[in-house]
């Protein structure tokens, strides 16, 4: 990976969705994996993937926040309501 594109990368890896996020991650790992790259490069690599594995928590979180279940009502009609593992 060439410097220009990492910098780029890492100034809007905040913007990136859970499945671009999760498809560079997968990315990262391949390239740290086959074990070709010269040490800074892996250094700057992982840096990169500690960064999206905490996005993909947080957006996995934020996911989770919103989840809604549906439940009878004491008038016989549905509404939502916050999922909780019971």
């Amino acid at each position: 990976m060439r410097p220009a594109q990492k910098e780029v990368c890492m100034e809007n890896i905040d913007k990136l969705s859970f499945e671009q996020a999760a498809a560079r991650l997968d990315e990262i790992v391949r390239l740290l994996e086959k074990g070709d790259a010269p040490l800074d490069e892996s250094l700057n690599l992982f840096e990169e993937g500690a960064k999206l594995i905490g996005i993909c928590g947080k957006i996995l979180d934020e996911a989770e926040q919103s989840v809604m279940r549906l439940q009878k009502g004491e008038d016989g009609g549905l509404r939502e309501v916050i999922f909780d593992e019971d």
